[in-house]
Order: C-alpha cells, then sequence, then structure tokens
C-alpha cells in the first residue's frame, strides 16, 4: 500500500509504503529509502515504533545529517581525504565531512528519490547512480529490496553492477529505540566481534584491527551500551554469501530484541551522542552492516571494489521478538 508522503522543492513527489506481516508493521519512503517506522510488540503485546523518525518529508529535508533509516551509499561510513585510488586514477570526493568523505557524499543515496515497486511481501528501489555523481567513477545499476519473512523480520537484500571499476559499499542507517519512548539509555548489547578497528581524531581507521579484551569494546557478552561510540567492529565471522547473525539488541525495560544477521563483514556502532533537537543524545543507536571504512585506501582490509562483469550483493535481516 503506498500513499503520497510529500513533494521535494523542485515538484518531485515522495511516496510512503506500508508493509505488514506477523504483527510488525514497516514503512518506507521512496525518498533515500528511508525506513520510517518499524512497528513492534513489546512483552505484553504493545506496540512501538522501535526506529527514530519523522512524521513528515520536512523534517527529513531540514534536518539530513542524522540520515536516520536512510540508505546509505554509494559509500557507508568514511574515506580518508575524500580520495582513493583506483586504476592509477586519483577519485575525488566531496569532503561534506571534513577533511572526509562521509556516506556518498554531498548528495548520496540517502538523499535521491527511488523508483519503487511491489514484490511479494514487499518492496524492490533502484535507481542509477551516473559516471561521476559525487564523484564516483562507472554508472552503477542499484537495487535494494525490503521485505518482510513468515516472522515478520526485516530483509534487505542489496544489488549493483557496474560499467567501469569503482567502489560500492551500502547500508540501512536505522536509529534502534526498542523501548519506543524516545531513548535508548539501558539497551544492552551483544556482538559477534572480537577485533574492532581504531580511530583518529577525524574517524578513520588507523590500519590496525586491535583485540577487544579487556576493553570497553568488548561485547562478546550482552552488556549494557554506554555512549561514546562510533566504531566499525569486525566481525569475527568476515564476508559470508548468506547472512550469519551477529548482533543481539535488547531493552530490559520493554522485553523487545532485536536481532541482525548479515553476510558482511563489518559493523559501524554509533550511539547517536550528536543527534540534536528534536531528538536527544542517546535517543537511539545505529548498527550499520558494511565494509570497513576507508577501505578504498586500506589494501589489507576486505575489498569494495565491484568491477564490470561482477555483481555486488548484500544482505542483512533484522528480526523482532520479546522476552
Amino acid at each position: 500500500m503506498s500513499e503520497l508522503f510529500g513533494t521535494l522543492p523542485d515538484g518531485t513527489p515522495v511516496h510512503r509504503w506500508t508493509l505488514e506481516r506477523a504483527g510488525v508493521r514497516v514503512r518506507v519512503l521512496s525518498y533515500g529509502g528511508i525506513v520510517q517506522s518499524v512497528e513492534v510488540p513489546d512483552r505484553a503485546g504493545h506496540a512501538a515504533d522501535v526506529v527514530l523518525g519523522f512524521a513528515g518529508l520536512d523534517g527529513y529535508l531540514s534536518h539530513p545529517e542524522p540520515y536516520l533509516g536512510a540508505l546509505v551509499g554509494r559509500y557507508a561510513n568514511r574515506i580518508a581525504g575524500g580520495r582513493f585510488p583506483l586504476e592509477g586514477v586519483t577519485c575525488s570526493l566531496a569532503q561534506n565531512n571534513a577533511p572526509n568523505s562521509l556516506h556518498g557524499g554531498e548528495r548520496g543515496f540517502d538523499k535521491r528519490v527511488w523508483d519503487v515497486e511491489p514484490v511479494e511481501h514487499g518492496l524492490r528501489l533502484s535507481r542509477v547512480s551516473g559516471h561521476g555523481e559525487e564523484g564516483f567513477p562507472g554508472r552503477l545499476d542499484v537495487s535494494a529490496t525490503y521485505t518482510l519473512d513468515e516472522s515478520g523480520a526485516l530483509r534487505i537484500a542489496y544489488e549493483a553492477t557496474t560499467d567501469a571499476p569503482t567502489v560500492v559499499n551500502l547500508t540501512n542507517h536505522s536509529y534502534f529505540d526498542l523501548s519506543g519512548t524516545g531513548s535508548a539509555a539501558g539497551h544492552e548489547l551483544r556482538l559477534a566481534a572480537s577485533r574492532f578497528t581504531p580511530v583518529d581524531a577525524d574517524l578513520i581507521p588507523t590500519g590496525t584491527l586491535d583485540d577487544v579484551t579487556d576493553t570497553r569494546f568488548d561485547f562478546r557478552e550482552s552488556r549494557k551500551v554506554g555512549t561514546g561510540y562510533d566504531h566499525n567492529f569486525a566481525l569475527d565471522k568476515g564476508l559470508t554469501p548468506a547472512p550469519v547473525e551477529i548482533a543481539e539488541l535488547h531493552d530490559p525495560a520493554s522485553g523487545r530484541v532485536l536481532t541482525i544477521a548479515t553476510t558482511e563483514p563489518g559493523i559501524q556502532l554509533y550511539t547517536g551522542d550528536h543527534l540534536s533537537d528534536p531528538f536527544a543524545p542517546g535517543a537511539g543507536i545505529a548498527l550499520e552492516t558494511q565494509h570497513f571504512p576507508d577501505s578504498p585506501n586500506r589494501p589489507e582490509f576486505p575489498s569494495t571494489e565491484l568491477r564490470p562483469g561482477e555483481t555486488y550483493r548484500s544482505e542483512t535481516v533484522y528480526a523482532f521478538s520479546a522476552r
């Protein structure tokens, strides 16, 4: 089911689609592929929205930087200095997170209107990112398919092809508040990650993979998240052809549980410390499945290069329950 959600300043209409299955209701926008809301029940059966979002389009247009619920690309996370080498050429990008490029540049995938077509129990969003868009080489034909399975789990499957060598790293940037109250304080997290990528003052990985043992980055056993995180974790499973469960977020007060399975080798934990009005710092927790930040400049990291004749595939599953 779709409805008109609003109109961009240039007159382009934005639609909202509603998916519902097994007691879960998800609303998705054609603008930015945004997951506007996810309504799930608590242990008593009371439903609440567990992701941060705005009621109207104006909220997203006037507050773009948190990337609330957005489909992020061409390259999720940061690229140092807004440049990277590829095929002997230095590619230059917008330094929209000075001095770095962040989440695809000034007008990344989160600020584009996607074509949307219904599929069984879901939607397929697609668009063409032209050669040179935001400085990235190659024409990229990209799609993201959002479906709800029989248990109400939200599955996002990405695909992309290119006509020239390029880099691709896609993710969803939802902020989870399993309490539904506007605060993720008290949430507990488990991550199947024995290593993380330490960063410099500009949040660029130093290139090492550090052991989490005896550090505040050890979430191998579930514990309260706290604050002060904007870091990539190297998942123990690595890159896999099918999604593998790697994370559990739990709100003890409501009983709601989010489990995440992914094909990706990394996940960014961001505790929302810089969220601002109308949201308070710590209102939600972002768990962005991804390849590592700055991989195009780090040959020791899993590669994000995509070449003609290849197909980029990535899949993440967000499953909800209560206990």
